[in-house]
């Protein structure tokens, strides 16, 4: 797993601070994932890393349920072996998630609702419906090597305990 600083602005010092300290910057995260079942468990996981560094943050469980989402379409929907990587973009105001595949197809009907409902007796089907109902904006776009699928969520204010 390999965190990535600020793409902008001067680099930090060796034994920077902690991404919290410095909110107008952006962090992301960058991790190959194998092209197998096993992708999901440790892109949630990180998912989960990633939002905790931060005072103010998206919905941690939306953001792990549609990661998932993503990254078992990508397991699905796509061909051989080759890894998939997940991207998590830190922002002051949201937080974006990207799945990277190597296939350039674009994902069914992400970005405009589909003509039927899913059938509810059928285990599939219900993954894009979910993104475009539960991120405040998704999509997709080609890569140099596939394409990439992604959803942004707000970041909410952190809550905090009763006063002592």
């Amino acid at each position: 797993m390999h965190k990535v600083e600020s793409r902008t602005g001067p680099p930090a010092p060796r034994n920077g601070p902690a991404v919290h300290d410095h909110p107008s910057s952006p962090a992301s995260w960058r991790i190959a994932l194998p092209h197998s079942a096993a992708a999901v468990p440790v892109a949630r996981a990180l998912v989960r890393t990633a939002l905790a560094e931060l005072e103010h943050t998206a919905d941690g469980d939306t953001a792990e349920l549609l990661t998932a989402e993503l990254v078992a379409n990508a397991v699905e929907h796509t061909a051989g072996g080759s890894p998939i990587e997940l991207v998590v973009e830190l922002l002051p105001t949201s937080c974006q998630v990207e799945v990277h595949d190597p296939d350039p197809s674009p994902p069914g009907d992400l970005t405009r609702p589909g003509m039927e409902p899913p059938d509810p007796w059928q285990e599939h089907g219900r993954g894009l419906l979910l993104i475009r109902a539960l991120s405040s904006s998704c999509g997709h776009r080609p890569t140099g090597a596939g394409k990439a699928v992604w959803f942004r969520l707000p970041a909410i204010p952190a809550q905090r305990g009763p006063a002592e």
